[in-house]
């Protein structure tokens, strides 16, 4: 097998693998992980515009709203008219919602700290340079550009 190809696989595999553990913990909330991410998103950058919310989504391409949809069916996202422009829907959490991120912060922070355990003395920093190389200019690190953009304070790149 050639490098290239095992670290493709590796990725994916190691995302897969990802997924199914947050998944599982996710759970007892009955969320899925595409979900979480959008509350989180909605959490950290609200009020926000549809098409917004899917520019910072990873788990999504295009547009976000059958995921929206769910959410708003199940009363932890509320959308309006916005007040600038009536043809654009602006997101919020509702207070059920806010409760629900509250959670999936805790089941997130266990979640990171299992992996970064695994992390200690290990290269991370080249591997994470390397995989900026990967997703660069495409939607998916275009969506992380914004939301390290938005922590930050700077351009998406420490």
């Amino acid at each position: 097998m050639k490098s290239a190809e095992e670290l493709r696989y590796l990725v994916l595999a190691a995302q897969r693998e990802g997924s199914r553990t947050l998944s599982e913990v996710l759970k007892p909330l009955g969320l899925t992980s595409s979900q979480s991410e959008v509350l989180r998103v909605l959490y950290d950058h609200e009020p926000m515009s549809l098409i917004e919310l899917g520019n910072m989504l990873v788990c999504e391409t295009g547009s976000p709203s059958r995921l929206v949809n769910r959410l708003i069916a199940a009363d932890l996202i509320a959308q309006e008219a916005s007040k600038v422009d009536a043809r654009k829907v602006v997101l919020t959490l509702t207070p059920e919602g806010k409760e629900k991120v509250q959670k999936i912060v805790e089941i997130e922070e266990k979640f990171y700290a299992s992996i970064e355990s695994m992390l200690i003395g290990k290269p991370v920093q080249e591997l994470i340079d390397l995989l900026w190389m990967q997703v660069k200019g495409k939607p998916s690190g275009n969506a992380l550009e914004l939301r390290k953009a938005s922590e930050n304070g700077g351009d998406g790149r420490d």
